[in-house]
């Protein structure tokens, strides 16, 4: 059943051609290799012996997208294959998988109405870092080019009555293919979207069985043709929440379900003459550790191998309370080639990352592309806990 949409795409080719619909199809072949650095003296994670993170891996991955549409249904798939051999220190893996990470049934019922069916991707904000905005992609996958987000299985209805206002309610069944524990299984979403001249807004509000209602908003402002302003806010409360109190004479505590927190982000992006742009970001995770809390979690993790396990198992989304992130990167409507640097501070515990990612074309279908990271810091600060640098190194080859 994995592969079911596109074959249904495919046999529907013709019916749609026919009835002067369009059909068409891309995909991009990747083949990489990636290296990975762990802390040697890691305090969450001695000698990897908890994690078993991998340390290396070579990869190839096939991403398509298929589309077939006419004036009233379109039907999108976007199938993913994928062959890798993953090692460290334990041995070697070789999990290879194929699945859909999108598709969508779309009908246009009636003038501003569509009905649709699928697995989407229900990412919106402006946010580089994290979106806060989104119940369902807190870690948006951005900071991160080779990043494949996999959608919601959903039932959805959307009316847009004008350009300037939308709303969309959706079922969700299930989150997507590989979520386990599945938190939004049966659940419901509700959004608005409202947008002017130079500005776009939305708020949201979703609601899982047993968990209280996330609510998020976000918004941005065109305040000229070089300087974008946006933010993104979200409240809710989240399953299974490690407290880490900051007297060590008090154990983690684990609770059923947190309070009701609130995450905000602010940020610019200015865009030069050249093309070039410059993002600033700041995000103020309610989740997180305060400095103390913080200092207290990697304590109690070296105490024992048990209290590590549970640091490591149920660790909130980011360990800090605040953080800023800057992205530089080259001209977007350049072909050739493409590069970013992005830099992050966790102001809670003093680390850092640095990352930077480059892809220059060799021909018109084939691109070299590399990706390096290294974080800064000590064991017992958030960012280099676990590894200390990465480095991925690849080709592409855009089909046909």
């Amino acid at each position: 059943m994995r592969f079911a949409i596109p074959l249904i795409l495919l046999a529907a080719a013709p019916a749609f051609a026919e009835q002067d619909g369009r059909v068409s199809w891309d995909g991009t072949l990747y083949g990489y290799a990636t290296r990975t650095s762990l802390r040697a003296d890691s305090v969450l994670d001695p000698g990897n012996r908890l994690a078993r993170l991998v340390q290396a891996s070579d990869t190839a991955e096939l991403r398509m997208n298929l589309k077939a549409e006419n004036e009233a249904v379109r039907l999108t798939a976007r199938p993913i294959v994928s062959v890798r051999e993953q090692r460290n220190a334990f041995g070697a893996q070789a999990p290879h998988e194929g699945y859909l990470s999108q598709w969508q049934l779309r009908v246009r019922v009636a003038e501003g109405w569509n009905v649709a069916a699928g697995r989407e991707v229900f990412n919106w904000g402006a946010g580089q870092f994290r979106s806060p905005s989104s119940p369902y992609y807190f870690d948006n996958g951005r900071s991160d080019p080779m990043r494949e987000l996999s959608g919601m299985d959903n039932l959805k209805v959307a009316w847009t009555p004008d350009v300037q206002h939308s709303v969309t309610l959706a079922h969700i069944v299930r989150s997507g293919h590989a979520a386990q524990p599945d938190q939004w299984r049966d659940s419901w979403l509700m959004k608005l979207d409202l947008r002017g001249e130079a500005w776009a807004s939305g708020a949201v509000a979703a609601k899982a069985q047993g968990v209280r209602a996330f609510l998020g908003a976000h918004a941005q402002y065109t305040a000229s043709d070089m300087l974008l302003l946006y933010g993104e806010l979200g409240s809710s409360a989240r399953p299974s929440a490690l407290v880490s109190p900051a007297d060590m004479a008090q154990p983690f505590a684990l609770q059923a379900v947190s309070p009701r927190r609130t995450s905000a982000l602010a940020g610019a992006s200015y865009t030069f003459e050249d093309g070039r742009s410059l993002a600033v970001e700041y995000l103020h995770d309610g989740y997180g550790y305060t400095t103390a809390e913080a200092s207290a979690y990697f304590s109690r993790a070296a105490a024992s191998p048990l209290s590590a396990g549970m640091a490591l198992a149920y660790a909130p989304r980011l360990l800090g309370r605040d953080y800023l992130h800057m992205v530089w990167q080259s001209n977007l409507m350049e072909s050739d080639e493409y590069w970013r640097l992005m830099y992050t501070h966790n102001v809670t515990d003093g680390s850092d990352q640095v990352a930077a990612y480059g892809e220059t074309a060799l021909n018109t279908h084939l691109s070299a592309f590399a990706m390096l990271m290294w974080n800064v810091g000590n064991a017992r600060q958030e960012l280099p806990a676990l590894l200390t640098r990465s480095a991925t190194l690849g080709l592409k080859v855009v089909l046909p």
